[in-house]
């Protein structure tokens, strides 16, 4: 059965004469016939082409925190554009987002970007200024944007590409990426605190950052083991390395100072984006004053014509002061523990051994499996076909995930009760046509 209706058929088959499979992110294809074309969204909801509305739970894969159009965010952005959008200096809004974000996550210093790639492309260069080492620690299965040094070992790569957990494979899953480049990169499994160990002591002359997803964005939500954070967080003290939190997905989303302020963890530095803005594209980088003044005009290359462009900052002002001000957090919270629970009820009735992993702003499903994941190896064990043919029942019935079990469920403001409530009615009639 295809996801497509009529309308929506005709006009993916348009896109696909002038644009590459029809999307604009390889990550939005899902096969000729089940890509779909979104008209608008409101709230917790999207409509596609054919008027199908679907609770929304990809919200952008992860920035729409708020709900889609929250019309506080959408006037702010209005009348800032009237003022023009882009300037080559800075402007009042670009530094009211920088005051609002180190208030909130407590770095001393900030820059602003457009995207996540953009944020965690500045935060490598930096780490290698400040050190003057050129190595750097990523963990498998975690995705620090489209940059040609982070494309190795991400949540795209299957078992075998791995290599031996004993000595993981610096290999990537894209054509395009110069060879060369992967002797600057130490693959690890996450969470094993003694290979972390190991391989700092064995290489931290040469290693100029550790990158860390706290918890796995793009797995799941595979949650940080006892000490795991806090031993990086001693290594790079005392060897000397920047320690570098990716926090695209979790900043301001699990808490309002974001994984930081949740783990009870200092990184050297932060990246931000999704959902600084509830959707419009902005992103930021920020940190320690003594690596973020590592920038010299001249000396260390950061920066872009459209970062703090109006848009982009006017969409932060009000997300950020909507985030201070109401029980945003807490809300989502709320509705994401109604929903966690009520799907591992169902799952257990169905007899369907599994793991809800993840905090319950952005969680996920492990079927196939009862023990907790640690690692992206333990997740791919798991029954991904059981799982995708559950998905699409549910998008068949109006509720949206992502098909991919990698891409965790989340969640926004707008999301209600009722929405929980028929969530769960529609995942147990899923459940019970998948077996």
């Amino acid at each position: 059965m295809s996801l497509q209706g009529e309308k929506t058929r005709a006009l993916y088959r348009k896109a696909s004469q002038f644009i590459p499979h029809g999307v604009n992110s390889n990550f939005r294809y899902w096969g000729p016939d089940d890509t779909l074309v979104i008209s608008r969204g409101e709230g917790a909801y999207i409509w596609d082409m054919d008027g199908n509305r679907y609770i929304d739970y990809r919200l952008g894969f992860g920035p729409i925190i708020l709900g889609h159009a929250d019309p506080r965010v959408n006037q702010i952005v209005a009348d800032s554009i009237r003022d023009g959008t882009v300037f080559a200096w800075t402007t009042p809004r670009e530094v009211e987002v920088a005051e609002r974000i180190c208030r909130m996550t407590s770095v001393e210093k900030v820059r602003l970007t457009n995207t996540g790639t953009e944020a965690t492309m500045h935060t490598l260069r930096l780490a290698r200024a400040h050190t003057n080492r050129e190595r750097f620690i990523k963990f498998e299965g975690q995705y620090h944007g489209m940059c040609d040094y982070f494309l190795y070992s991400t949540a795209s790569s299957n078992l075998g590409m791995l290599g031996s957990r004993r000595s993981p494979v610096v290999g990537t899953g894209t054509s395009g990426v110069p060879k060369a480049i992967n002797q600057y990169v130490t693959i690890l499994p996450y969470n094993d605190v003694e290979m972390l160990e190991r391989a700092v002591k064995a290489q931290w002359g040469d290693l100029a950052a550790i990158f860390i997803e706290p918890m796995m964005g793009n797995v799941a939500g595979i949650l940080p083991g006892p000490e795991f954070l806090q031993t990086a967080r001693r290594l790079c003290d005392e060897y000397g390395i920047v320690m570098v939190f990716d926090e695209v997905k979790t900043g301001f989303r699990i808490a309002r100072g974001g994984a930081q302020e949740f783990f009870g963890v200092r990184a050297d530095l932060v990246t931000y984006a999704k959902s600084l803005g509830n959707g419009f594209p902005v992103a930021a980088y920020g940190g320690k004053e003594e690596v973020m003044m590592t920038i010299e005009p001249g000396q260390v290359a950061c920066g872009g014509t459209y970062a703090g462009n109006a848009v982009g900052a006017a969409a932060a002002i009000a997300t950020l002061e909507i985030l201070e001000k109401e029980p945003v957090i807490e809300t989502i919270n709320q509705r994401g523990k109604m929903l966690m629970n009520g799907i591992g009820e169902i799952l257990s009735e169905a007899g369907i051994p599994h793991v809800v992993t993840g905090l319950p702003s952005m969680f996920g499903i492990l079927l196939g499996e009862e023990q907790e994941p640690m690692e992206f190896r333990d997740y791919i064990k798991g029954d991904s076909a059981l799982y995708e043919k559950i998905c699409f029942g549910l998008i068949e019935r109006g509720v949206q995930p992502d098909s991919d079990g990698r891409e965790p469920w989340f969640l926004c403001y707008a999301l209600s009760e009722e929405d929980v409530n028929e969530t769960l009615n529609v995942f147990n009639d899923a459940v019970q046509a998948a077996l």
